[in-house]
């Protein structure tokens, strides 16, 4: 054998070594990242911090792990252009189910894989705390961008659409006025799904990583504090009990309990808005400016207009920490009136339990009880005395050795003059001039 056949046969040896001596599929770290409950701020923070801890550690790929009903419009727009700026692969593992919001993210992965009985669908953009259907506008919209994000993976974009419309009707596959949700063996049938799998292990398999160590990431306790207190229905039982102990704090005499939990209610508002990075601080210090204001109107009074500046800055602080305006203004509308409701029974409560006598006099102060708004007069009547200062017509006269303030009855009189008084009303004294020798 020949010395440059010697050599061939030896590399190709050691390339069939190397062959047989690596896996098939390439090694590497593989992040799973849950997408669970509700989508919103919060979570969408937690997102981003755990792309980037997977793209700081190399990651040969992300595994998305949906069990949500869905979330916000705008929060799951923010995360597929998080995700749309990573550099290796995302794999959206839909087990049991990716609706409304989920159902664009789970889209929006390079590929998508199903569960046996999951679901995926029913995107239907409805109004923040009801279940009516959004106006025309945000329907169409969001109707583009499930449709656009179909086409882009290379999926039916009338499906896509059908999962936004109840009017869209696919023959065999949805009827008339119903939202398209599709299961794991629908969605591979229509090529909607990239396959079935029953486990995370089974779709790194079908991706080439096997051998692939997987890393779960999951959100911290803060995380999940605070994207439960910016929940709608939670953040305004939060105001409400806020503005409930705030009346009862000034229903009472000193500060006390009522105080401290009216401050921790807000604190609880507020921190938990900036915290899940849905309010910065300019809605803080436009909150706490207010409550100054409120503190000037109370100690020093400026005819109402520290009084409007504070709950206007309050209302404002309140909307701009809140996930969107509607549901700021929804909140405020909806604190304010239970609060008031409760604050009305507070006071009838302790007004009838005597406790509001200890700083609010609640009796009539009548005439018939010796009571007097101001000194009386009425006994001047009759008598005379001296100007002091000249009557133009009003002026000071001395009478048995005190000063009054009086008025003529509408002539000029001189200092030095004798004046009768002919008429009190309450605290008018009316005088006329009176002659030598009457």
């Amino acid at each position: 054998m020949s010395l440059r056949s010697k050599c061939f046969f030896l590399l190709l040896c050691i390339f069939v070594f190397l062959g047989t001596g690596v896996p098939a599929a390439s090694a590497g770290t593989v992040f799973t990242i849950p997408v669970e409950d509700e989508i919103g701020p919060g979570w969408l923070q937690f997102l981003e911090r755990s792309l980037k801890e997977a793209e700081n550690k190399g990651a040969a790929a992300v595994i998305l792990e949906f069990d949500t009903p869905g979330g916000y419009v705008d929060t799951a727009l923010e995360a597929r252009k998080l995700l749309d700026k990573v550099p290796y692969p995302v794999y959206a593992f839909v087990n049991p189910r990716a609706l409304s919001a989920g159902a664009y993210l789970a889209l929006s992965a390079d590929k998508l894989f199903m569960a046996p009985g999951s679901t995926i669908g029913a995107a239907e953009v409805r109004v923040l705390g009801s279940t009516q259907p959004a106006d025309e506008k945000v329907l169409s919209t969001w109707e583009g961008e499930m449709r656009a994000m179909a086409e882009r993976r290379g999926r039916d974009p009338e499906l896509a659409a059908a999962m936004v419309r109840r009017e869209i009707v696919i023959e065999g596959v949805v009827g008339k006025d119903k939202l398209l949700t599709l299961t794991a063996k629908n969605a591979e049938d229509l090529n909607f799904s990239d396959g079935t799998v029953d486990t995370a292990a089974e779709l790194l398999e079908l991706t080439g990583l096997k051998n692939g160590e997987v890393v779960s990431l999951a959100p911290s306790t803060w995380d999940r504090i605070g994207g439960w207190l910016i929940k709608p229905v939670v953040a305004t039982g939060i105001l409400t009990l806020a503005f409930i102990f705030l009346i009862v704090e000034v229903l009472t005499a000193g500060f006390g309990l009522a105080g401290l939990l009216s401050i921790l209610c807000f604190g609880l508002y507020f921190g938990g808005h900036f915290f899940a990075g849905v309010s910065g601080w300019p809605a803080v210090f436009l909150f706490v400016l207010g409550i100054v204001l409120l503190l000037v109107e109370a100690f020093i009074p400026g005819f109402g207009v520290f009084g409007i500046g504070g709950l206007a800055a309050v209302i404002v602080s309140i909307v701009l920490s809140s996930v969107s305006a509607a549901a700021g203004l929804r909140a405020l509308l909806y604190s304010f009136f239970l609060s008031g409701i409760v604050g009305y029974l507070a006071f009838k409560y302790f007004q009838r339990k005597g406790i509001l006598r200890r700083f609010i006099h609640l009796d009539a102060s009548t005439r018939e009880l010796g009571y007097r708004s101001s000194q009386d007069f009425s006994s001047l009547q009759g008598k005379r005395g001296l100007v002091v200062t000249p009557l133009r017509p009003a002026g000071i006269i001395e009478l048995e050795g005190s000063r009054l303030d009086v008025v003529s009855e509408g002539a000029f009189i001189n200092t030095g003059e004798s004046v009768e008084i002919v008429k009190v009303e309450g605290n008018r004294i009316v005088v006329r001039s009176v002659k030598k020798g009457e």
